[in-house]
């Protein structure tokens, strides 16, 4: 997938990228609120990270913002496998550009592409409590908050609470059938 937005080019990494990555991602206030990433995190994680193969239906994308000269790796954001196995929206962004709406920008370029390219019906998400900007994040993309549950952090190296979220895609399943349409959604918020 690639995509770009008013500000933004979202894409996959390459392994010229990797020293990049590491630079922006190395930020413990960063790997604290994320689910996978470990901490400390490394130019070999980067470098891993970038050279993984990812299903299509899964991307992992890198954002930079565009400028006039080279684009600057402000962030990651993509899909992928929650523990329940559903597909789930994740995203970061480097510190010094916290606040000025990449997030949420990057955030709507994959909901998007999960909705009119992979034709998904919904997705989850979720943040810990203790990151509230993600979950602001996901109220402006329509997100609906759900149930808190515990949920590893690599980078924290234990659980941590965590609220879990879902965004309905596709207008017509409520329509078609309400009870059989959100059941994902329902199960988060019981």
């Amino acid at each position: 997938m690639f995509s770009r937005t008013e500000r933004l080019l979202l894409r996959p990494g390459w392994i010229e990228d990797a020293p990049a990555l590491a630079r922006a991602i190395a930020d413990e206030a960063i790997i604290r609120n994320l689910a996978r990433a470990p901490w400390p995190y490394t130019l070999a994680h980067a470098e891993q990270f970038v050279q993984s193969a990812h299903p299509p239906h899964e991307p992992a994308l890198l954002l930079f913002r565009r400028t006039h000269g080279a684009p600057q790796l402000v962030g990651g954001a993509g899909l992928s496998r929650d523990p329940d196995g559903e597909i789930e929206l994740g995203y970061w962004i480097a510190r010094p550009y916290w606040g000025l709406g990449y997030a949420t920008e990057a955030a709507r370029a994959v909901v998007d592409f999960a909705r009119d390219s992979l034709r998904l019906k919904r997705i989850r998400a979720g943040h810990f409590l203790d990151n509230p900007a993600s979950g602001r994040v996901l109220g402006k993309l329509g997100f609906r908050p759900g149930r808190v549950t515990q949920r590893y952090s690599a980078g924290r190296g234990r659980a941590v609470p965590c609220r879990l979220y879902c965004l309905t895609l596709d207008p017509n399943a409520a329509i078609e059938d309400e009870a059989a349409a959100e059941p994902v959604c329902q199960m988060l918020a019981a």
